[in-house]
């Protein structure tokens, strides 16, 4: 395990030099199994709801050995870590354990018993028997049950449409039922801050109907999360072309304002700097 792995500040304790790393560790960390298989350390507090059994969670995480310096097993050199369903997904008992103890945006580190990870028998060739096993997660976000559900329905319901021939008398039906499927993923991708994967899916509905106000709001928040504000005000002044009393257009247009300030603010006081840089150096140069 890596020093960054350690708790800061650790006190040692009598007998310190009779205990391993993990004992020493799990001195200061909270039981959440009831029988100190799953114990937790809080690396940073999260917000809002706890994690909902049979939730679909999005999470960054890498499992370490005692005595190991480098992670037996990690997601964090993923581009873009993958949706997992509690349940399903993840095989580890602690793992899922430790995720319904979070909260969106917490980071904390965990120690696993045998009981709940790799048992007696361990997973050779990586872990050996009877292992205890740390591990650090870090919850990016998650779906609850219903919102997961859906989301599994809407991919699969978007495959077979993609996939099912049908007459040309119903492919104006066909077209309408993608368009929401599109729209809602859209929206899901948003919560999950995924903002390339939701305007993809903004401007597939937009091939299927250019002026639906809905997909132009998504595509349009979705760019204001990559920052690419030039694009986000297209979007929303189109969606707002089409439905001009719509509330939450004209917000995310006010938003919009308020960042694109910011943004050339310090766009023109790193200008300034840059410039004010330069004739520091002329005026060094001439002495």
């Amino acid at each position: 395990m890596s020093a960054s792995s350690r708790p800061q500040n650790e006190v040692p304790l009598a007998g310190a030099d009779c205990q391993s790393q993990f004992q020493r560790l799990s001195q200061k960390m909270l039981d959440i199994s009831g029988d100190r298989g799953v114990l937790k350390d809080v690396i940073r507090e999260g917000a809002g709801d706890l994690v909902t059994p049979d939730a679909s969670v999005l999470v960054k995480y890498s499992g370490y050995l005692e005595h190991m310096d480098k992670p037996f097993d990690s997601n964090c050199f993923r581009k873009t870590p993958r949706l997992m369903k509690l349940g399903e997904d993840i095989t580890l008992w602690g793992m899922e354990l430790g995720l319904l103890s979070m909260r969106k945006g917490e980071l904390a580190r965990f120690l696993f018993k045998p009981t709940y990870a790799y048992g007696a028998l361990g997973c050779p060739p990586l872990i050996p028997p009877n292992a205890t096993v740390l591990f650090e997660i870090e919850l990016l976000d998650f779906l609850d049950s219903a919102e997961s559900d859906k989301f599994c329905a809407l991919t699969a319901a978007l495959l077979l449409l993609h996939r099912r021939l049908v007459p040309a008398e119903e492919q104006h039906l066909v077209e309408a039922t993608k368009l929401l499927i599109l729209l809602n993923l859209s929206l899901v991708y948003l919560k999950l801050h995924r903002p390339s994967t939701a305007l993809r899916y903004g401007e597939q509905a937009l091939v299927i109907d250019q002026k639906n106000a809905k997909a132009l709001f998504r595509c349009g928040q979705a760019c204001v999360l990559l920052t690419d504000y030039e694009q986000a005000r297209d979007f929303l002044v189109r969606a707002q072309k089409e439905q001009p009393f719509n509330h939450d257009i004209n917000n995310e247009l006010k938003k919009l304002a308020s960042y694109y300030r910011d943004y050339m603010d310090r766009e023109k006081e790193m200008c300034h700097r840059m410039f004010a840089s330069r004739e520091n150096g002329s005026t060094v140069g001439e002495h």
